[in-house]
């Protein structure tokens, strides 16, 4: 059975449907490659899997050491080749991990390598350069 249905709606743009769910997805080709900009691009969801699925995996594996992880921010930079053919080049994440308490050096390290090896990060080709980087700081309501 599939997991996503998607379909051509016209003028650059898709929508897909996550079929479990039915939440949608609309994209938009970007502006530099002769879109409106409107919506996420195809390489923008690309960059934002790489995201989400980094944290999605601390958060499992925080779990498992009893670690909240709630409130971690990250930003994302999807840089594009300059030459043809079009692609991903790099994709560069800030990761503000905000944790409930101090975390050992080995319990960060354990994180970020958990980040690191996340399926997304595992699927992208060798090609597309991941530049992950971490800061660590305890939520405010912990140091009161």
């Amino acid at each position: 059975m599939p997991t996503i249905q998607s379909k051509y709606v016209g003028d650059l743009r898709t929508e897909a449907v996550h079929i479990q769910s039915g939440t949608k997805i609309i994209t938009d080709a970007p502006v530099d490659n002769h879109g409106r900009g409107e919506a996420f691009s195809p390489t923008d969801l690309v960059a934002a899997a790489l995201g989400s699925c980094l944290i999605t995996i601390m958060g499992i594996v925080s779990k498992g050491d009893k670690i909240d992880l709630t409130g971690t921010e990250f930003s994302i930079t999807k840089i594009m080749s300059a030459n043809l053919p079009r692609k991903i080049a790099r994709i560069e994440i800030l990761v503000s991990a905000l944790s409930d308490r101090e975390l050992s050096e080995n319990e960060k390290a354990k994180l970020e390598n958990a980040a690191r090896t996340c399926p997304v990060a595992l699927s992208l080709n060798t090609d597309v350069e991941q530049d992950i980087q971490f800061t660590w700081s305890v939520a405010e309501s912990v140091l009161s």
